[in-house]
């Protein structure tokens, strides 16, 4: 129904499109398609800062026709793991992308100049960004764009800041201001292709072939979304509110994981923050649940009643990233390292990692004032954080370099190995609640906790006993099923509402018609298909080196042994087949 691919080549601003029914008929759209397209369209082994490393975009069949389907799936070779690049982001962009009537984008190759894309519907430009290339302000950039650009109201805008300029591996992409490409470093990648930003918009409109079908599904769905406490959590305090929860569920990793309770939990918790910092709450396009939540944070710049006004959007993973993790126990200070990293455009849960590490370094003296620049790095000083998020993205000398390149680069150079917490070269998301979330983030293709929501499987472990057996199971049955959810693309905060049923049901309202059977069958070759390229990239699950401070400290399912971990890992892998 829709499978127009855009490509671009930067080296020469040339464009062109092709009807890929041959790829959409077969994996639906979103992760399937971009998979495919990264297969095809990057050369095996290349540096993840070559020319020939593709960026790619691609949205679902259901892309603005059902309530939350609102993501859009880029691809790339990370150059933090040197293998699957998989990132989702939400914000406008996928509307666009179905407005301008473009399904999947493929863009390679470099510009001459510092540039940036402008798509409006089948006018494509590379444009001269040299004026707004080295911008301390990834906002101002934005600002600046939408003033130039045509669109308003059906326009997104992607850009960078200056940590993808300078290149640090875990530059993020910032989407309509709130809403990010976030993790494995796509924000770095464009800074390798003097790409600055990509605004898009459209005026096409979307036909469906049966109407009433449409209107029946799309109410049943609707009424699944705003009438029923699946969704609730999301609106109210947002994912926040599982500060507290891991908290007292002994989950939530802290100063570098060497503990799992945070002493002053409550005030940087969901709680806190919505009742002495919440200024809003927005939603993505095509999305009635409003889980966007905006801080106000004032900041005195001069004597008298002088303040500036920052609107930050904060959720659990970065309040876990530079919160829990960092000792900081005021959910003001949380805000101002956010805001922080979100004007270089940093990806906030591996800045946090890599100064959690940093710190639990210098805490043991195998890290000294020469190599951080005088600063003095302990538990909870906002302040020297702060001047030392501007240093990795400046990186001034030799150990800043290595910390813009991540916790297991750093960690390799510098020591401290056994408490660098990442799995597969990634730091890791804020669970520590058991052997199935070590697991999961270990197998999962992009190395996330999204990938197959391993912590929420120990949480049903801890009320019900699951042998290794059951875990993995159930790690598979995720890792397949999200990956036809993310095919479509759903908001994974609405996996709940769109089960097994209503995506075959779904699909059949705009003319897709799939069994259940079918859809997991797809999942299943998608998912080997990126293990594909991850194996074609290096990538063995075999050597993956997970560090002692995951044994050494205790989790919401009590002291997880290294032997279960290695037991599920090999069942994993001959189930799978991987």
């Amino acid at each position: 129904m829709w499978s127009n691919v855009l490509y671009i080549d930067l080296d020469t601003g040339e464009h062109h499109t092709l009807d890929r029914s041959d790829l959409f008929d077969k994996y639906l759209g979103g992760t399937g398609v971009a998979t495919q397209l990264l297969l095809e369209e990057c050369p095996a082994g290349i540096d993840a800062f070559s020319p020939e490393n593709p960026i790619i975009f691609s949205i679902g069949p259901l892309t603005t026709i059902f309530p939350c389907v609102s993501k859009v799936v880029s691809m790339f070779k990370s150059p933090m793991t040197g293998e699957m690049g998989e990132s989702h982001a939400g914000g406008r962009l996928a509307m666009a992308m179905r407005f301008a009537g473009y399904d999947s984008i493929v863009i390679k190759g470099r510009a001459a100049k510092p540039s940036y894309l402008s798509i409006h519907d089948d006018e494509v430009k590379l444009k001269d960004a040299t004026s707004i290339w080295n911008l301390s302000s990834v906002e101002v950039t934005g600002k600046i764009l939408r003033e130039v650009e045509p669109g308003k109201g059906r326009r997104s805008i992607m850009r960078i800041g200056k940590a993808g300029v300078n290149q640090v591996r875990y530059a993020n992409v910032n989407v309509d201001t709130y809403r990010h490409f976030g993790r494995l470093g796509m924000g770095a990648v464009f800074g390798s292709k003097n790409l600055k930003a990509i605004v898009i918009s459209g005026t096409e409109e979307v036909e469906l072939p049966d109407m009433p079908a449409y209107k029946k599904m799309y109410s049943k769905l609707y009424g699944e979304v705003v009438d029923t406490e699946v969704m609730d959590k999301y609106h109210d305090l947002g994912t926040a509110a599982n500060i507290n929860v891991l908290n007292r569920l002994k989950g939530l990793p802290t100063k570098n994981l060497k503990q799992s309770h945070f002493e002053n939990a409550e005030s940087i918790s969901g709680e806190y923050f919505a009742d002495n910092l919440l200024l809003r709450k927005i939603a993505c396009s095509n999305c009635p649940i409003g889980c966007i939540h905006i801080a106000m944070l004032k900041t005195q710049f001069q004597k008298g009643h002088e303040f500036e006004v920052s609107h930050i959007s904060y959720d659990y993973e970065l309040i876990y990233s530079l919160g829990t993790n960092l000792g900081i126990t005021m959910g003001e200070d949380v805000l101002r390292l956010i805001d922080r990293c979100e004007q270089h455009g940093l990806d906030i849960m591996s800045t946090g990692g890599v100064l959690a590490w940093a710190t639990e370094m210098y805490e043991r003296d195998l890290i000294t004032p020469p190599d951080t620049l005088g600063i003095s790095l302990r538990w909870g000083d906002t302040d020297n954080y702060l001047k030392m998020i501007d240093r990795i993205v400046e990186m001034p000398n030799k150990f800043y370099q290595a910390m813009a390149k991540g916790t297991a680069f750093a960690a390799a150079e510098y020591g401290g190995e056994d408490f660098a917490v990442n799995l597969g070269g990634l730091e890791i998301a804020g669970y520590h609640t058991g052997p199935a979330s070590i697991v999961g983030q270990i197998v999962g293709v992009r190395h996330s906790h999204l990938d197959n929501g391993g912590y929420s499987i120990d949480q049903k472990a801890s009320s019900k006993p699951l042998s290794d057996e059951q875990m993995v199971d159930k790690l598979i049955y995720e890792d397949y099923w999200r990956m036809v959810n993310n095919s479509l693309v759903c908001c994974l905060f609405a996996r709940g509402v769109y089960s097994e049923q209503n995506m075959v049901d779904a699909l059949g309202c705009v003319g897709i018609k799939k069994t259940r059977d079918e859809l997991e069958a797809i999942g299943r070759e998608i998912f080997l298909a990126k293990y594909k390229f991850k194996e074609q990239e290096g990538f063995d699950i075999d050597k993956v080196s997970v560090p002692a401070r995951f044994f050494e400290t205790v989790s919401q399912l009590g002291m997880v042994k290294e032997d279960t971990v290695k037991n599920m890992l090999k069942l994993y892998r001959k189930k799978t087949g991987i």
